[in-house]
């Protein structure tokens, strides 16, 4: 049953134009944590979606990509249970939402600095995920300033995730 996931996910997100098994991506993660990491989301996430359970996967993989490619050693301390990945960095409790403009629901910002205090995190970063290159931050200066963003995350960046560039915004 667990094979048969996992060749499902495959398949939805290759359809979904989110081919996250190319040869850059497999080069950053075995297909054998990949399907491991994909198990764990299935069974703590048994009541979401199967939609729900794919944007999970990926926003796990846009997670285990930005901290390999991220300056500073952080550690991932939770993905699994709010759309903000809760992970350190020197000691210091975090929090990343990553958003792409091309794929993602609206959110409540205020819900998330509720999150912060519940969850006592020193930080809140705002990652917007590209997968194309982007040649100007037009859209998404723009998306931050109609959202009010930069009020609710200390940090805001722009993620080139085939490229694998991290640009820093605020």
């Amino acid at each position: 049953m667990y094979k048969i996931r996992a060749v499902s996910y495959k398949k939805n997100f290759m359809s979904w134009n989110y081919v996250f098994l190319c040869p850059e991506f497999l080069m950053l993660m075995e297909l054998a944590v990949f399907q491991e990491l994909t198990q764990e989301i299935t069974t703590e996430c048994f009541y979401m979606t199967e939609s729900q359970q794919e944007e999970k996967v990926i926003q796990m993989i846009d997670l285990h990509h930005f901290v390999e490619c991220y300056q500073s050693q952080i550690s991932i301390l939770n993905y699994i249970q709010h759309p903000i990945n809760i992970v350190e960095e020197n000691g210091v409790k975090k929090g990343i939402l990553f958003y792409n403009l091309k794929h993602s629901t609206p959110y409540d910002w205020n819900v998330f600095e509720e999150f912060k205090r519940q969850k006592q995190l020193k930080e809140v970063w705002f990652v917007f995920v590209e997968e194309d290159i982007v040649s100007n931050t037009f859209r998404h200066k723009d998306f931050i300033t109609e959202n009010s963003i930069e009020i609710f995350y200390d940090r805001i960046f722009l993620f080139s995730f085939f490229q694998s560039t991290i640009h820093v915004l605020k």
